[in-house]
């Protein structure tokens, strides 16, 4: 039982010195800085493959150690081969962590030059003293001291990958969220290109639902979704014949039946869109009014989507401030007028009360059709 005894500690020094050496091994290739293993780390395996052989030998040539009569450990004349291999191998791995500091983590480092540093101390007090085993003590010590150095790092690069996965998410939302504005923002352009009367109509009536939305104290990321849902409001108009749209005068009452279907077209195209279902609810109900008079579907009161009560007054108002076919925009005073009129009947109070109050602080009339920038 002694002689096994004796051999596990000799094997176990051995055992952590491979496991130290992989250990370094695998972090070198894995940084990318370094990318490979050291040659010399390479030569410690050669040398533990020898100290392990070498080991074995000893149990049966008494090259090590022996045991006198009275079952007493002795040391052999060949004795100081069981410390200059575990003590190479610590000299060459420290070599290999000083080689490379700059590429290591800091208190990674610092662990480790104690962790093979410690060892090489300790094999050289040990052997000049029998008795207690510093060298087996001083192992065992680095080696927790490394496994919690090892997860503390681990967690500070988990904490670093996630933060840099979401800066990528985030930077991904945001090319996407541009992405979407800008395939938006031609789409709408298509559609407005229909009408020779009403350039620029979609982004205005966007631009009115996002500063009532605003108001109102919705969040960013509500106002964007109002915003574009403003934008694409009218999809349904690419449904909608040239002749109708474009026609001088007022329309007879079959073609505004035809142009009264817009909405449930808009609807049908955007409704496919499954990650912002909003945009197909702004197109279908932005129509319909607060006393139930609307199209297409006749809503009343709170019934009506939100969004599409935000879009329905801020379409309106751009339909009066913009020119017709057979009139220009109408004078500011007349918009407040029919706007105050609507309220309860056309819109929601509370959402043309807030176009009433961004009208009142438009004192040069800014909302309206802009020829120079919209034809």
């Amino acid at each position: 039982m002694v002689r096994v005894c004796n051999f596990l500690v000799f094997f176990f020094v051995l055992v952590i010195q491979h496991s130290s050496n992989w250990y370094l091994s695998d972090m070198c290739q894995n940084t990318e800085e370094i990318g490979k293993i050291p040659m010399r780390l390479r030569i410690n395996e050669v040398i533990l493959a020898v100290g392990v052989i070498l080991l074995i030998i000893s149990q049966f040539t008494g090259l090590y150690y022996t045991f006198d009569e009275s079952n007493r450990y002795q040391r052999s004349s060949a004795y100081i081969i069981s410390y200059i291999i575990p003590f190479c191998v610590w000299v060459i791995e420290f070599s290999v962590i000083l080689h490379f500091r700059k590429k290591i983590n800091r208190l990674m480092f610092y662990t480790l030059a104690v962790f093979t540093v410690c060892p090489i101390i300790a094999a050289v007090m040990q052997f000049f003293m029998y008795g207690l085993s510093l060298n087996n003590i001083a192992i065992v010590a680095m080696t927790a001291a490394l496994c919690v150095v090892e997860i503390i790092s681990n967690g500070q690069e988990l904490t670093a990958a996630h933060e840099r996965e979401k800066e990528l998410l985030v930077q991904e939302q945001k090319n996407m969220h541009r992405m979407v504005m800008q395939s938006a923002s031609a789409l709408a352009s298509a559609i407005d290109a229909k009408d020779k009367y009403t350039h620029g109509h979609s982004r205005r009536v966007a631009e009115y639902s996002e500063m009532i939305a605003e108001v109102y104290g919705k969040t960013d990321g509500e106002c964007r979704d109002i915003y574009l849902a403003g934008l694409l409001h009218d999809v349904g108009k690419i449904g909608i014949p040239d002749n109708i749209i474009n026609k001088d005068g007022r329309l007879t009452d079959e073609e505004f039946a035809v142009i009264k279907t817009h909405p449930a077209i808009g609807a049908g195209i955007l409704k496919k869109i499954n990650i912002a279902p909003f945009i197909s609810i702004g197109a279908h109900f932005h129509h319909e009014r607060y006393d139930g008079k609307g199209y297409p579907e006749g809503l009343k009161g709170e019934d009506i989507p939100e969004i599409a009560r935000i879009i329905a007054v801020a379409d309106a108002y751009d339909a009066m401030t913009s020119k017709r076919s057979y009139r220009d925009a109408l004078p500011q005073e007349v918009v407040r007028s029919e706007i105050e009129k609507g309220k309860g009947t056309q819109f929601d109070p509370k959402f043309a009360e807030i176009m009433l109050g961004l009208m009142d602080r438009d004192t040069d009339y800014q909302l309206q059709q802009d020829d120079v920038y919209d034809v």
